[in-house]
């Protein structure tokens, strides 16, 4: 049985690392480089790294402080990152087709996370799929509650509706070749109020695919229930932002909760 995952997850706007609360409030943490290198020696499983910049101006924002040198794009800090990264490097924001994911895998990407243009464009996943192998090709998916048992799909930063269920749409991209589902709670986001287990379990239900669970982890007790619901990794991104060691501190806590982590 293949070990259980700990991934952190790290947004990227306009250049800055931040933390973000419901896809809408955002908070400026600085350089992503030296959270990378941090994360390296901490004993995390695999790192996500996601453009959510909604423009291309990298310069109002940025902070040129931990002597990290000034980079105007995203691809530019791939490259920069991905030197010091020595565990897997997921890179997803702007994909929107195979040449774009070339240039991310050239850069040091190890799997792509594609999110709006895979529903924009579903014969993207297989092209993508067919040219870099499934496992490299993890499909993101944000949803947002809708009523007591139900969620609906939204992309573009979660602005835009799709009236689909995450579900059917998670079950449509394995079909197409997605080797993982990335499932992310909007309402859950930056929250710290634990993982939504129920969007979880659906997506789980629909699909024979690793699912990582994503947003709203507060506390390592939400990473033990989203891995014993069935996931094949937790992520998470604003718990680890502010403890010195604390995916160590996770993965300890998952292995004395019985879940089989690499240590």
């Amino acid at each position: 049985m293949l070990k259980k995952r700990l991934i952190p997850c790290l947004l990227l706007q306009n250049g800055q690392l931040v933390k973000s609360t419901r896809f809408e409030d955002f908070q400026i943490l600085g350089n992503p480089k030296i959270a990378i290198q941090f994360f390296n020696t901490w004993s995390v499983d695999e790192i996500i790294f996601l453009d959510i910049s909604r423009t291309k101006d990298y310069t109002s924002l940025l902070r040129r402080d931990y002597n990290f040198k000034f980079i105007e794009n995203f691809i530019g800090i791939v490259k920069e990152c991905a030197k010091i990264c020595f565990v897997p490097l997921t890179i997803g924001g702007g994909i929107r087709n195979i040449n774009d994911a070339q240039i991310f895998f050239q850069s040091g990407a190890d799997k792509i996370s594609i999110n709006s243009q895979a529903i924009a464009t579903p014969d993207f996943i297989s092209e993508a799929a067919n040219k870099f192998g499934s496992q490299a090709v993890v499909v993101s998916i944000d949803a947002r509650r809708r009523g007591f048992d139900n969620y609906e799909v939204f992309t573009d930063y979660g602005d835009k509706s799709t009236g689909m269920s995450p579900e059917v749409w998670a079950k449509r991209a394995e079909e197409l070749g997605a080797g993982e589902i990335l499932i992310n709670s909007i309402d859950r986001d930056g929250t710290l109020e634990g993982y939504d287990l129920n969007l979880i379990d659906k997506v789980l239900r629909s699909v024979n695919i690793p699912v990582i669970a994503c947003g709203g982890a507060g506390k390592w007790e939400d990473m033990v229930e989203g891995l014993k619901k069935g996931a094949s990794a937790v992520s998470a991104a604003n718990i680890f932002h502010f403890s010195e060691q604390s995916t160590k501190y996770a993965k300890d806590y998952l292995a004395k909760s019985g879940i089989d982590v690499r240590i």
